[in-house]
């Protein structure tokens, strides 16, 4: 390699000497790691959470609840089956290219970039992690900068688990993330907001690197006239309002028929008092937001068209928001054309589900959609929108079971993962034939004497 170019992958070329290695093609070092992954993040436990709570105020109940507990899920999961998974899959034959034999072998990629947001820090960085290190990949690791004490129990836990060329962290601002992505990776993993996801893709496209983009949107709730408002309420206010409403799956608003809109929001104050007490700003269960800057653009959402009729408090200095709901929104207005990643909640009224099915359309198609009611309506509204996700009577839930792919479509993301779909998404589904020599097809060769005879068994 010239000099020149080993300037360009000053990053990656310890981890492509240790892939060439050949050790994390073996089943037995990728189970061995995870489960070290596993007791090394329930030996820290207690700094995980401290870092949760520095960086973002996470309660240790919400912590384990939607970042250390689904981690420790995923990583059994793949150590229960990944010896199956690995398994070369066995396909049919064309009868023309008999006595050959074809199959599917799951081959790692090699050097996977992984890219994470702040506001699930650890889960966001590691739940990918796990479905790199299970295809036998080796990985490079940048955390957010806005979620320095995660990064740094992060770092440790990394370091007592893999060597070096194994799995690497890069923490840094955004220049560190520009020159990660000037080089060339054998795959990129991307967890963010549309905007920058589309940069990663542009660089990406320099090396024609394969990328996920795990982005967001503006995830919609239909409250059916048939659904059973109070359980509705309560459970549209704990998916909006866990992690202060920074989720990616976040409902972003709801519409709910106008017969029913008062008796709606009347249940969400309910739901929120029974959650965070007569004051969240003193619960120790709700989260703050990650930066000032976020606050600010949040109070200016507020404001920007509808009626506060449940919270409405800020205190920027705090990076607090009240868990906050609005009626009487504009629908063009920048509350609903941009995605809130906050505790606001607009809630919209319609007459039928038409109505709101061709709303939803219109616009570009979310990461989640959620729906509560009767099933013969929820199937309608499934069969006519279009969405990454989808719960029926819940929210956000889908993403926690792993037996279920997770990721967006169109501008919500490209790519799934979780489980079984993290092993194939880092895996290279290599296709072979086997032939043999014992006999040898003459038809297939030219002069194509018996063409129609071919055609039959092709």
């Amino acid at each position: 390699m010239v000099e020149s170019e080993t300037r360009k992958e000053e990053y990656t070329i310890p981890l492509r000497e240790f892939f060439d290695k050949g050790m994390t093609r073996e089943v037995a070092c990728r189970i061995g790691r995870l489960r070290a992954l596993r007791r090394a993040i329930t030996g820290q436990m207690e700094e995980i959470n401290a870092a949760l709570w520095s960086d973002l105020r996470k309660s240790g109940g919400e912590a384990y609840l939607t970042e250390i507990g689904m981690v420790l899920g995923e990583i059994d999961y793949h150590v229960k089956h990944l010896r199956r998974w690995v398994k070369p899959r066995r396909l049919a034959t064309p009868l023309a290219f008999w006595p050959s034999k074809s199959r599917i072998m799951y081959e790692p990629y090699g050097v996977v970039l992984i890219i994470a947001p702040w506001n699930y820090p650890f889960q966001l960085l590691l739940e990918p992690l796990i479905g790199a290190i299970s295809a036998g990949n080796c990985v490079v690791l940048k955390p957010s900068p806005f979620a320095p004490a995660t990064a740094e129990v992060i770092k440790k836990i990394v370091a007592a688990v893999f060597e070096p060329g194994h799995v690497a962290v890069f923490d840094g601002e955004g220049d560190v993330v520009e020159q990660l992505l000037k080089e060339r990776f054998d795959y990129i993993f991307f967890t963010g907001g549309p905007r920058f996801g589309q940069h990663v893709m542009e660089m990406a496209a320099k090396h024609l690197t394969p990328v996920t983009l795990e982005l967001g949107g503006k995830s919609p709730c239909i409250v059916g006239r048939g659904a059973n408002v109070e359980i509705a309420a309560r459970r549209t206010a704990w998916g909006k309002f866990i992690n202060a409403g920074q989720t990616c799956v976040a409902p972003d608003y709801v519409f709910v028929h106008e017969d029913q809109r008062a008796e709606f929001v009347e249940a969400i104050r309910l739901a929120v008092k029974r959650f965070y007490g007569d004051r969240p700003y003193e619960s120790p269960d709700y989260p703050r937001i990650v930066h000032w800057e976020g606050t600010e653009r949040l109070a200016h959402l507020m404001h920007s068209s509808g009626q506060v009729v449940i919270g409405g408090e800020v205190n920027v200095e705090e990076k607090y928001i009240a868990p906050t709901v609005l009626i009487d929104v504009d629908p063009n207005s920048p509350i609903m054309r941009e995605e809130i990643f906050g505790p606001i909640l607009p809630v919209l009224t319609y007459r039928e589900i038409d109505d709101v099915i061709r709303f939803v359309n219109k616009r570009e198609k979310p990461l989640a959609l959620y729906y509560f009611g009767p099933e013969r309506e929820a199937r309608e509204v499934l069969n006519r929108t279009s969405s990454g996700g989808a719960c029926v009577n819940d929210t956000i839930v889908h993403l926690a079971n792993p037996r279920l792919p997770f990721g967006g479509v169109g501008m919500s993301g490209i790519g799934k993962y979780h489980g079984k779909a993290s092993f194939e998404l880092f895996s290279n589904l290599r296709s072979v034939v086997k032939s043999f020599t014992f006999f040898d097809n003459h038809f297939r060769y030219p002069p194509y004497k018996h063409l129609n005879l071919l055609k039959k068994f092709m």
